[in-house]
């Protein structure tokens, strides 16, 4: 492994990881595609879902206080359920059809919550986007649209948000580790590339919470929004090359 390739796996971190710290998700929205430039997309996968586990469960031991337990416990449970259908939407559908579809998804929500969409906090919604999410990471390695656009949708404060989310992601990308590892999927170069991103998670987070202490619930709205909007662009353009 080449000094400049640790330098680009170290930079496209920091900014996953400035993302995630600004929104409180973003991290793979923004580095599988990137990475997916640096090596083959199944090893950008599998070094996303690493290196987001370890700067999720920082980040929620951290900020426990602000976590939602039961919300976080039942996201988590149907999140397992879903990720066996994530395996075979990709064998099903084929990568630019899933691609376009989850664009189509996010967007709708986008719109949705943009217009105003609310919603109680139930077991119903919650249980439906663990599903989704547990179906789309192992399928794409994006699990945060549903999520987030139900989150918001409930009216969780904008640390609450964080910090919940933080907590379903570590759960879910430890769940996903342990079925990469059983199909053979970790790798020593996927191992290496791990390593060689986790200074960048330091310096991201570091920078995005800074300004994060200085959002307003509005503000904060608005940039989950476009994080997710942005999310539905990465994922068109990334139908476009397969």
């Amino acid at each position: 492994m080449t000094t400049t390739l640790i330098a680009e796996v170290a930079l496209v971190t920091t900014l996953a990881s400035f993302a995630q710290a600004l929104s409180g998700f973003g991290f793979a929205l923004v580095a599988v595609p990137l990475l997916t430039l640096l090596t083959s997309p199944q090893n950008a996968i599998v070094v996303v879902t690493a290196l987001g586990g370890v700067l999720s469960l920082a980040v929620c031991v951290h900020q426990r206080e602000h976590v939602s337990v039961r919300t976080a416990g039942l996201v988590s449970a149907a999140g397992l359920v879903g990720m066996p259908l994530g395996l075979l939407a990709v064998t099903v559908l084929g990568a630019r059809s899933l691609s376009a579809l989850i664009a189509c998804v996010v967007l709708v929500f986008a719109v949705l919550i943009g217009r105003g969409l609310t919603f109680r906090r139930g077991t119903g919604p919650t249980i439906a986007s663990g599903f989704a999410s547990g179906a789309l990471l192992t399928a794409t390695g994006m699990n945060g649209p549903p999520l987030v656009a139900t989150f918001q949708a409930m009216g969780l404060a904008p640390r609450e948000f964080r910090a919940t989310l933080q907590a379903t992601f570590c759960v879910q990308d430890a769940l996903a580790l342990a079925g990469f590892l059983a199909v053979g999927r970790l790798t020593t170069d996927g191992l290496l590339l791990t390593g060689a991103g986790l200074p960048g998670l330091l310096v991201g987070w570091w920078l995005g919470d800074r300004l994060f202490a200085r959002t307003d619930p509005t503000r904060f709205k608005r940039i989950v929004l476009g994080v997710l909007v942005a999310s539905a662009c990465v994922a068109l353009y990334q139908a476009t090359l397969n």
